[in-house]
């Protein structure tokens, strides 16, 4: 298992309109970070998609959270985003194609 622990910046360009007073840090975002970490982790792993992604819980600006990657297949990799909290955030499947 590969993990990571990050937050998002309350002055991330996304927040603004992200809800005003009531600041969520949208999916995109998250998946940003799901993706820039894999992309670390298997530089050489070319991802095809995102699959079965469902966001559970909300996200503040500044909250940490951690992104875990376990492996599935040799085609897929499943990740959970989980807040400080141990509230999971999200998870979905990376899909993974030929080199």
């Amino acid at each position: 298992m590969v993990e990571r622990q990050a937050a998002i910046a309350a002055d991330h360009p996304s927040l603004a309109g992200h809800f005003p007073g009531n600041p969520i840090v949208p999916g995109v975002v998250l998946l940003q970070e799901v993706v820039g970490l894999f992309e670390s982790w298997r530089p050489d792993a070319r991802l095809t998609g995102l699959s079965v992604v469902k966001f559970l819980a909300p996200l503040r600006p500044g909250q940490r959270f951690t992104i875990r990657f376990s492996e599935s297949t040799a085609a897929q990799v499943r990740f959970e985003c989980v807040r400080d909290d141990d509230q999971l955030l999200a998870r979905g499947d990376l899909l993974l194609g030929g080199t």
